[in-house]
């Protein structure tokens, strides 16, 4: 099945900040390059933190009584980061459960070498309908099963896939419903299928 990594949607132009880099300075990049947040990486291009606008909204009200702070200073730290071999669903779901708009991408040394945002990520999961059913048919039905293309009826909509027929065994219907569910795009899979015996799918000799 083909499977998206963040490799293949992030950024590899980044914007990015030292720990001694003046926060108000971090503050005029962010307008002007119209984003929410960015890594701060040591002098390897490690990265050790991020700043985001959040970040800096704090750090004005402690600036007439601490003076003027760095990206050190007020960055969120350690950074959440992931790799560019990682799923886009691991992205995707690290992002939710953090709460957070962006993602550096590192490497296996922590060096910074990309950022993927929501709005990457949301490119991915808005697939067509028709795209999703397509690949479902061809890739779990067909190339997985061994079926033809008729034996499963799919039916997609908003992301929901909807799988109906009657298969040989439990095993074939397990498979069927858990390699739909990992489709990019896939929001839910509403299961229909019925088999004829208990049993693990062997695939045809």
């Amino acid at each position: 099945m083909k499977r998206r990594w963040v490799g293949s949607v992030m950024t590899d132009e980044v914007v990015s900040a030292l720990s001694g880099t003046p926060a108000d300075e971090v503050a005029r990049w962010l307008a002007e390059y119209d984003i929410n947040g960015l890594p701060v990486v040591d002098a390897d291009d490690r990265v050790i933190g991020v700043v985001s606008a959040t970040d800096l909204k704090r750090a004005r009200r402690a600036t007439a009584a601490e003076g003027t702070p760095t990206a050190g200073a007020v960055m969120s730290a350690p950074a959440l980061t992931v790799r560019a071999d990682d799923s886009v669903v691991r992205a995707a779901r690290l992002m939710s459960t953090s709460g957070v708009e962006r993602l550096p991408v590192v490497d296996e040394e922590a060096r910074l070498v990309g950022m993927v945002t929501r709005r990457d990520v949301l490119r991915i999961f808005a697939r067509p309908d028709g795209d999703i059913r397509d690949e479902v048919i061809d890739e779990i039905v067909v190339r997985a099963l061994w079926l033809s293309p008729r034996s499963v009826d799919v039916a997609v909509h908003d992301g929901v896939v909807t799988l109906s027929g009657h298969l040989d065994s439990s095993g074939a219907v397990a498979i069927a419903v858990r390699m739909t569910r990992q489709v990019d795009g896939v929001t839910a899979v509403v299961n229909h299928l019925t088999h004829r015996y208990e049993a693990p799918y062997r695939q045809p000799a």
